[in-house]
């Protein structure tokens, strides 16, 4: 949807108003009067030098200005919008599918150590800048296949794309278009649209004919190769955006805002989603009108002594903390911590309970978060406690809080997916400790710590190592181990997929 089949106004009938100003204006402003003969009996040229003034006539009156803050503030009161407000429980950017070419070219010198580690460490930074928002993996080389499902958590994508390389892959090619159509599947599951990463070091010709003939949603394209290399293919390849991998991090910067674009694109065509009220900016010129009221001549009393009416009609408490009081009230000032991501500065500014509450769900502080919706009563604020005490592990309290918000509002598909959700990992955590007081039938390691959120509620237990293999490994070591368990289940689980893929 563009900007200007978005615009529209959220309250159009404050447009009534101006008809009224406009009336009013025609009425009070001073009409030109015709020059008349004050005098008789006297000759011409002394009638003229004696009507000083007359000859010149005023452009501009108080009213002038007064009428034009009236209309624009109207205009502000009617809300124009060509914009969505933000799901606060989705993040900010557009949902990101990251699909990774590995083929034996990525393992090239030609970027240093080699394209594939160049390209895992440019997935890691914009892993990083878009922290709480969802992100997948793909992985593709003659065959597609998912490494990590949409989640939010960097710690699974970190470990197992370390574990990734072209000799996990089961068949060796080229099949971009099977790894975009994995992604796009990938992409029907969230909850809103987004967009996919390409990150490849060349793309075969006789591809972009498949890949042009697909419904695809915006796709950024990566290219994990030296300036020398040229990809004109890709340039063929239609609502791609091609970004060169940089030394620094424009190339971030630009993969980001093609993001932003594709999330604020889907917003405008959510109609569960508020429209942001932009009347605001009008409120500016506004306030340039009304200081000439300070020019000698152009101050109108009565329109100062509405204005002084006005605001006496409503107090407030008076503060003083700072300068930014005198212009944001406590809320706007916690919006705009929160748009800025200092949530712990938003959470102590914000007034709005159910703003506070997720100021501090973002900033990691779940339990406060799970007890300041518990004090709100509506199906939105149980369902921010539910999600709260899932990240706190409070597992039970997250179901009472999700079948609470269905209490309240039956048709809350959201709450519905997050109760199964959540009643899964209550059936998961009750099954393995029926199971085992000892945690091994369920694989937890000799001289581990575990979290029995269900019973103890975090009490950690640590359970006796026994047998050989007692030695301490180093970090180094164990990281190695981890890396190539990974790598190792990573090819077994593709395989297995390849086998089972219909010819």
């Amino acid at each position: 949807m563009s900007l200007l089949d978005a615009f529209h106004l959220i309250r159009p009938w404050a447009l009534l108003a101006v008809p009224v100003i406009a009336l009013l204006w025609w009425r009070i402003r001073p009409k030109p009067q015709a020059a008349t003969q004050a005098t008789t009996g006297l000759a011409p040229h002394l009638a003229e030098a004696l009507a000083t003034g007359t000859s010149r006539r005023r452009r501009l009156y108080p009213i002038d200005g007064v009428a034009a803050a009236l209309v624009l503030l109207t205009l502000a009161v009617s809300g124009p919008t060509w914009s969505r407000l933000p799901d606060p429980f989705q993040a900010e950017t557009a949902p990101l599918v990251v699909v990774l070419k590995l083929t034996p070219s990525m393992t090239e010198t030609d970027l240093s150590p080699t394209r594939l580690d160049r390209a895992r460490f440019k997935i890691l930074d914009l892993v990083a800048r878009r922290a709480g928002a969802e992100t997948a993996l793909i992985a593709y080389a003659g065959s597609a296949h998912r490494v990590v499902p949409l989640t939010t958590d960097p710690g699974i994508l970190t470990s197992f794309l370390n574990g990734l390389s072209p000799a996990v892959m089961p068949v060796e090619g080229d099949d971009p278009a099977a790894a975009l159509s994995r992604a796009t599947d990938e992409l029907a599951r969230a909850e809103a649209a987004g967009a996919i990463l390409m990150v490849l070091d060349d793309m075969a010709p006789d591809a972009i004919p498949n890949i042009a003939a697909m419904d695809l949603p915006p796709i950024t394209i990566l290219a994990a190769a030296p300036d020398t290399v040229t990809l004109p293919q890709l340039d063929g390849l239609p609502g791609a955006t091609v970004v060169r991998l940089s030394p620094d991090d424009s190339d971030l910067d630009r993969i980001e805002r093609a993001l932003v674009s594709a999330y604020r694109a889907a917003q405008s065509e959510d109609d569960t989603q508020l429209w942001e009220d932009r009347g605001w900016w009008l409120a500016w010129p506004a306030a340039l009108l009304v200081l000439i009221w300070f020019r000698r001549g152009w101050t109108m009393r009565w329109a100062a002594l509405a204005v002084l009416a006005t605001g006496l009609s409503t107090p407030q408490t008076a503060r003083a903390d700072g300068i930014s009081d005198w212009f944001w009230t406590p809320d706007q000032q916690g919006r705009r911590a929160f748009e800025a991501r200092d949530y712990d500065r938003a959470a102590a500014l914000f007034e709005d309970p159910m703003w506070r509450a997720l100021a501090l769900f973002r900033d990691g502080q779940y339990e406060a978060a799970a007890e300041a919706y518990a004090a709100l009563d509506s199906a939105e604020a149980a369902f921010g406690e539910g999600m709260a005490r899932l990240r706190n592990r409070e597992y039970r309290a997250g179901v009472r809080a999700f079948e609470h918000a269905l209490e309240l509002r039956p048709d809350y598909p959201e709450a519905a997916q997050n109760l199964e959700v959540a009643q899964a990992i209550v059936a998961l955590v009750e099954s393995t400790q029926s199971q085992s007081d000892t945690g091994e039938e369920t694989g937890i390691g000799a001289d581990d710590v575990v979290m029995d959120n269900e019973s103890g509620l975090g009490e950690q237990t640590e359970v006796e190592r026994s047998g050989a293999g007692d030695g301490v490994q180093s970090a180094e070591e164990w990281m190695r181990s981890v890396d190539t368990d990974v790598s190792d289940f990573l090819a077994t689980r593709f395989r297995i997929e390849s086998a089972e893929a219909p010819e």
